[in-house]
């Protein structure tokens, strides 16, 4: 039992510590503005984009793709209307009228970025995002990144393939990612909370509360309960002195 009582002790000491920091980075994300976290405080309302009177017709859709076509989508980008055809090479657009085809560069990025922000401040940089990183996590690469030169250096992340809008990265949201990152324990890609280190946390705190149990019983005496058993006991006495 000596020994019980002494690992009780440490290791709730150990986890003590942990227990404060999830309680710490548990309230601080809390308290952190949700929309600021997520970026919707800068979001543009998209501008309505009228479908052309006259598309390229679906055969010469395929002509200009020259690869069979798993899936196709006519859809507003930018200022204008795109096919956006899936490939067994990848996606590709074409402009929906021309039939030409369309990259989305730095150029093409910068501009889709600004229509997207609603806020006044200029492009502070625009980069090639070719391996992931905390802040593109698992979207698909390669991205571009483009950053504001506002207060909240937001930051959005627009798919190379598609041109959308894939995330929104705020101060604000990098300052809840720390503290993400401290909740699950994970220090290093900060995405899974099913890691070997949370997972022997997580045993160590089951240990700890199975010990308390068993210290907690032996804790106690049947002297310690008097005040609730000796009322039981003169009750019992009385009413069988009264059947008698």
């Amino acid at each position: 039992m000596f020994l019980i009582r002494t690992l009780h002790k440490w290791v709730g000491l150990i986890l003590g510590l942990q227990f404060i920091l999830w309680s710490f980075s548990g309230a601080m994300m809390a308290l952190l503005d949700t929309d600021k976290v997520s970026g919707a405080t800068s979001v543009r309302e998209p501008a309505a984009v009228v479908i052309p009177a006259a598309v390229l017709p679906l055969g010469q859709v395929a002509e200009r793709i020259g690869q069979p076509i798993t899936s196709l989508r006519l859809k507003p980008l930018g200022s204008a209307y795109v096919y956006q055809a899936a490939t067994p090479t990848g996606v590709r657009l074409i402009d929906a009228v021309t039939g030409a085809p369309l990259a989305i560069d730095a150029g093409r990025a910068s501009a889709l970025a600004t229509a997207d922000f609603s806020g006044a401040q200029a492009i502070a940089s625009v980069r090639r995002i070719t391996e992931g990183d905390v802040e593109t996590r698992k979207l698909p690469l390669p991205l571009w990144r483009v950053e504001f030169a506002d207060p909240e250096k937001t930051t959005l992340l627009l798919s190379e393939a598609t041109g959308e809008v894939l995330e929104r990265r705020t101060e604000t949201w990098r300052l809840w990612d720390v503290f993400w990152m401290i909740h699950i324990m994970d220090y290093t890609k900060r995405e899974s909370f099913n890691h070997p280190l949370i997972i022997t946390v997580a045993t160590g705190i089951l240990w700890l509360a199975i010990s308390g149990l068993i210290l907690l019983f032996r804790a106690f005496r049947p002297s310690d309960f008097s005040y609730v058993t000796e009322p039981v006991a003169r009750t019992r006495a009385a009413i069988a002195s009264r059947r008698r």
